[in-house]
C-alpha cells in the first residue's frame, strides 16, 4: 500500500522532508469600520419600562453583545461579490434614580444591523465530508450531503461604547426590525435579567447611540504547501503556585509603574489623547 501514499509535492519535492501540505482559510477580502448608530430603541423589562415612566435620570452601567446573525448572499449581476448582513444584539445593564437617593438596576436589548459587501470569488465545487459516526460497530452510515464551496462571512467586533442615553416622549421612531419580543433569539432573552416586553404607543420609550469598531472578512477553504519543522515538546516545566495565600502571590505581581505613569496609557480615559490633554479637553466632560 506504500504506492498509494500521497506525495504533497509532486516528485520534483519528494525528496524534500519539509514540506507539508495544509487546508485551512483563505482570506479574499476584508474591511474594517467604524459605525455610529444614533437614537437606537432599547426594549426593556417590565421593571425598566416603569421605571422610565417616573424618571429621567438614566445611565448606562454596561454592555456587551448578547448574540449575533450573520448571512451571506451572493449580489446578482456582479459575480464573485457577496452581501454579508449582521445583525448586533445587544444587552445593556442601566441605573436609573428611584427617587430619595436610591439607585435601581435594569436590562434591555438594542438590535443594531449592518451590511458590507466584498468579493468572496467563484466555485463550482460540492464538499463532501466523512463523519466519524459512520466507524460504529453496526452503525447505518447515512447519505453522505454536499454542500456548495461558498465563501464564509467572519465577523470581529470590540465591546460596544454608549455614547448617549435618551428617555424619549413619543414613538416616532418606528418599529424597528423587532416589533415583538418573541422575535428574539432565546439564547439573548436567557441573558436579560427578566422578560422583555413590547412597547406600546404614548409610552416613553429608551434610546441610545452606540459606536462599534468592527473587521469583516470572506474566507474559503484553500489547500497550500508550506515550510514546516516538526513540534518540539517545550523544556519548560508546568509548575503550581508555590503557596495558597493569595497575599503571598500578590505580592509576586510585578508593580504596574506604567499604569501610574502621566505620560503612560493608563492616564486618564480610554482614547483620550495628548492632544486633548494639552487643550483641557477630556473625554469624560
Amino acid at each position: 500500500m506504500s504506492e498509494n501514499r500521497f506525495s504533497c509535492g509532486g516528485p520534483s519535492l519528494s525528496g524534500s522532508r519539509d514540506m507539508v501540505c495544509i487546508e485551512t482559510n483563505k482570506i479574499l477580502d476584508s474591511c474594517r469600520d467604524r459605525d455610529c448608530f444614533e437614537n437606537v430603541p432599547v426594549y426593556l423589562t417590565d421593571c425598566g419600562s416603569e421605571i422610565i415612566e417616573h424618571t429621567a435620570s438614566v445611565r448606562v452601567k454596561d454592555s456587551c453583545i448578547a448574540g449575533s446573525y450573520v448571512s451571506i448572499d451572493p449580489v446578482k449581476f456582479n459575480r464573485g461579490f457577496y452581501s454579508v448582513n449582521v445583525k448586533f444584539y445587544l444587552k445593556i445593564v442601566f441605573e436609573a434614580c428611584v427617587g430619595n437617593g436610591r439607585a435601581q438596576e435594569f436590562d434591555g436589548v438594542a438590535v443594531l444591523e449592518k451590511n458590507v459587501v466584498l468579493f468572496g470569488g467563484e466555485s463550482n465545487v460540492s464538499i463532501y465530508k466523512s463523519s466519524p459516526d459512520v466507524n460504529d460497530y453496526c452503525s447505518v452510515p447515512e447519505l453522505c450531503c454536499g454542500t456548495k464551496n461558498v465563501p464564509i462571512a467572519v465577523v470581529e467586533v470590540v465591546d460596544p461604547i454608549i455614547l448617549n442615553t435618551k428617555v424619549l416622549e413619543d414613538k416616532s421612531h418606528g418599529c424597528g426590525c423587532c416589533c415583538c419580543c418573541d422575535d428574539f433569539p432565546s439564547a439573548v432573552t436567557s441573558r436579560i435579567n427578566g422578560m422583555l416586553c413590547s412597547r406600546d404607543d404614548g409610552e416613553k420609550y429608551l434610546a441610545v447611540s452606540v459606536g462599534i469598531f468592527s473587521v469583516i472578512r470572506i474566507v474559503r477553504p484553500a489547500q497550500y504547501l508550506i515550510n514546516a519543522t516538526e513540534y518540539a515538546v517545550p523544556d519548560k516545566e508546568c509548575v503550581a503556585t508555590g503557596s495558597d495565600d493569595p497575599c503571598c502571590v500578590f505580592n509576586s505581581m510585578p508593580f504596574p509603574i506604567a499604569e501610574f505613569s502621566a505620560g503612560g496609557h493608563g492616564n486618564g480615559c480610554r482614547g483620550e489623547n495628548k492632544d486633548n490633554r494639552e487643550n483641557g479637553k477630556h473625554c469624560c466632560n
